[in-house]
């Protein structure tokens, strides 16, 4: 493996996904082994099978249950709370992992072994040593935690922007029936998302290199690393390491994390802050020194080189080429706006009053005489194009390319599958599994769940006035389930999710047209619950790795999911009664609702204007309807290129369609930078160290790339909680604090300026 190419890159699962299939039988068997041999590498790396499975080692114990508990409510809580703030820095996975070892630990030396018997099993206070099957239950229990932004997201854009409180009952009915039917959705379609072994979900791969790292402490990374330290060793000194270096750019130098420093040199000129601005800018030199920017969609340590690539092409293409293109030539009207922001414009460059639209009074009704009256919505140009454009292309291009390129592999893995013998008892059963030697998770268990959350979905929606009826609840849950197949094997490849949340929009408003409600609901039921089903299907694979007893799994997910409703309904409300000026662009220290101010700005396109008037003929928009075209043909062209006409081109095999035209759906509230040092430190660890420091690689990537995830969520919490909420940040200015504010980038200038009293369009 010495004479590696760029194909020998890809680290996180086999070589052919997103690739081509060989043509003949000899190439498939090569294929095979050459892509078994890049899995078997990198869950090595990763930590997967560190150690034998051992069925007598105690998980459900009542010291799993406390601290299990006792994060997932602190975590739901902290992940809420900070869903609100841009830059987002969450209590992550790793954070919570890590954490639950010294506690685990400590309650191993010092309570009693004091326990009781129920039904010949005996429960003890300190059933013995803290073992990693209660570390990755407690991580699972706890990781419900981490399922709230998008629902705390459209609750919050429900109350603060649209103006209406339905109150606790329905918050707490529309949160559990969400994420309820996404832990159904994971466990019916687990024989086709997560039990095949090529399908290697890279998310998780932090989680069980941490795993071994904390219950192997005593050995080095890898045997054949020849590496000194221990994986335990390193995972402690980088974690320190980053502690302390977090406080540098989150409190004392901020402007090293927006470290626009072009933007310094000419702080008012509206086109050097457009093209390297890093708030409303295209960040085109994207250098940032927090990791919380650079990891902002994700560590870019765990997801495959092939990846890297494609999020880079899609980057470059779109928002260096395009959107600049399209900026300066004052498409769409777009150079009177930002040329980057989350929200919606008028006629005057100002942001769109919602209230002038909307009768309130009267159940939150568009009213189109006063949209005539006031102004038509203008969208910034890398709204317009990705969240609506891109969106569109990546739709039609994942039901495409799933038929050109991965129809044989679902297809055997439905044959193989546990779903497949169950419809046909005439098939013989499927093969030996990893965990056989456990008693599965009945179907029908996660068929009753299912039925619940249609249960609580329709009493939410029937008896709070949010405008969407039974109907379109089941409507929106069918939209779930058809997408759900083509999201999971795209992530379970990528570690990237792909959005579909402009169609279940678009659905909605031509459905309940000029209900804004309505819409909000039916993107939450029909996208979020399926996103939801991505992180419990990620779970689910986890416990493979890790040889969890698939129905202890089953218990700890259902009970954490309704802890972590419970605790997310109920800091929310904290939050939105107690935080001054939140969901404002002035609110302190940068709680602004981004991702909520997003959604709001979506559901007004389409809830209230709606995409017949957004596409009519005459519409400023009507030519972004053409990107479901473009995505549908891209995938064809790209396969017939490296099937028919350069069959021999190796870096065709690297192009995923998807992800080129979808990759990039943070882009707003993110931008360039966040995007462009993701790919920077993408390839300098995914290519250069992976090639040239092999060893270290394999010993120390996914370790790292835990630590440094798990240290800058501990110390930003720490921060914000010891410096920023009890106010002794106030008094604290200086050059490093304000020089990046100072900038047209910050205020969002625009290229075209508006006279006073005068508008650009209708």
């Amino acid at each position: 493996m010495g004479n590696e190419t760029v194909e020998d890159t890809i680290s996180a699962a086999d070589s052919s996904v997103g690739a081509a299939e060989p043509t003949d039988i000899e190439e498939q068997k090569r294929a095979s082994e050459d892509s078994n041999g890049a899995t078997d590498e990198v869950l090595v790396a990763a930590g997967v099978g560190f150690t034998a499975d051992d069925p007598t080692l105690p998980c459900l114990t009542l010291r799993m249950w406390a601290i299990g508990l006792a994060f997932c409510l602190i975590g739901s809580g902290v992940n809420t709370l900070y869903t609100f703030r841009f830059p987002s820095v969450t209590l992550s996975q790793s954070a919570i992992q890590f954490l639950a070892y010294p506690v685990g630990k400590a309650w191993e030396y010092v309570l009693p072994d004091v326990g009781f018997n129920i039904r010949g099993t005996r429960h003890s206070l300190n059933p013995g040593p803290f073992n990693y099957k209660e570390n990755i239950l407690i991580y699972i229990l706890a990781n419900l935690s981490f399922l709230t932004r998008l629902s705390a997201d459209v609750l919050t854009e429900q109350r603060v922007f649209y103006g209406y409180e339905a109150g606790w009952g329905f918050e707490l009915l529309i949160t559990l029936a969400t994420i309820l039917f996404g832990f159904a959705l994971a466990g019916l379609g687990r024989s086709l998302v997560v039990e095949p072994k090529a399908l290697v979900w890279p998310g998780v791969l932090s989680n069980t290199v941490l795993n071994a790292a904390l219950h192997d402490v005593g050995k080095a990374g890898d045997a054949s690393t020849k590496l000194k330290a221990s994986r335990y060793k390193f995972f402690l000194l980088a974690s320190i390491a980053m502690f302390c270096w977090y406080w540098v750019p989150d409190f004392i130098f901020p402007a090293l994390g927006y470290f626009t420093w072009i933007c310094w040199i000419a702080p008012r000129n509206p086109v050097v802050n457009q093209l390297f601005g890093m708030k409303s800018g295209l960040g085109l030199v994207p250098i940032t020194f927090d990791w919380s920017q650079i990891a902002y969609i994700g560590s870019p340590l765990v997801v495959p080189s092939w990846v890297t690539l494609n999020i880079l092409a899609s980057l470059v293409f779109w928002i260096y080429i395009v959107s600049p293109a399209l900026y300066y030539t004052n498409t769409w009207s777009s150079a009177y706006l930002p040329i980057q922001s989350n929200s919606i414009y008028d006629n005057t460059g100002k942001v769109f009053n919602v209230s002038r639209v909307i009768d309130k009074k009267h159940g939150f009704i568009f009213m189109p005489e006063k949209l005539d009256e006031y102004s038509h919505i203008y969208l910034p140009v890398t709204y317009a194009l990705n969240t609506f454009g891109l969106c569109f292309a990546s739709i039609s291009a994942l039901f495409v390319w799933l038929v050109l390129e991965k129809r044989d592999e679902i297809a055997a893995a439905f044959r193989s599958s546990s779903m497949m013998h169950l419809l046909d008892r005439s098939k013989p059963a499927p093969g030996p599994r990893q965990q056989d030697s456990y008693m599965h998770v009945p179907m029908w268990w996660y068929g009753l769940a299912c039925l619940v959350a249609i249960a609580l979905a329709i009493v939410a929606c029937e008896v709070y006035p949010v405008q969407l009826r039974w109907y379109g609840v089941l409507f929106s849950l069918l939209v779930s389930v058809v997408f759900y197949i083509p999201l999971a094997w795209v992530y379970a490849t990528t570690n990237m999710k792909v959005q579909i949340d402009v169609f279940c929009r678009i659905i909605a408003g031509y459905v309940c047209e000029g209900q804004v409600l309505a819409n909000i609901w039916f993107f939450d039921l029909g996208y979020i619950s399926g996103i939801k089903a991505l992180a419990f299907a990620q779970d689910l694979k986890l416990g493979i790795y890790c040889h969890i007893p698939p129905r202890q799994l089953f218990l700890v997910q259902a009970v954490g999911l309704v802890v972590g409703s419970l605790g997310q309904v109920s800091v929310l409300n904290w939050a939105l009664n107690h935080i001054d000026g939140i969901c404002t662009l002035h609110a302190t220290n940068g709680f602004s609702c981004p991702f909520s101010r997003t959604h709001f700005n979506t559901s007004m396109v389409w809830g209230a204007l709606g995409p017949r008037r957004f596409f009519a003929t005459d519409s400023l928009y009507r030519p972004l309807f053409w990107f479901f075209l473009v995505g549908a043909v891209l995938p064809i062209v790209v396969y017939v290129a490296r099937r028919k006409i350069f069959p021999n081109v190796q870096w065709l095999r690297l192009i995923h369609v998807p992800l080129f035209l979808g990759g990039l759906n943070y882009i707003p509230p993110a931008s360039g930078t966040n995007y462009g040092s993701w790919v920077i430190v993408g390839l300098i660890f995914g290519v250069y160290l992976k090639h040239r420091k092999r060893d270290w690689w394999r010993g120390y990537n996914f370790v790292l790339s835990s630590a440094l995830d798990c240290s800058t969520a501990i110390a930003g919490v720490v921060i914000f909680f010891a410096i920023f909420y009890t106010g002794a940040s106030k008094s604290f200015e200086w050059w490093g604090t304000t020089v990046y504010q100072d900038t047209c980038d910050w205020d969002s200038c625009s290229y075209l300026k508006v006279g006073k009293g005068e508008k650009f369009g209708r």
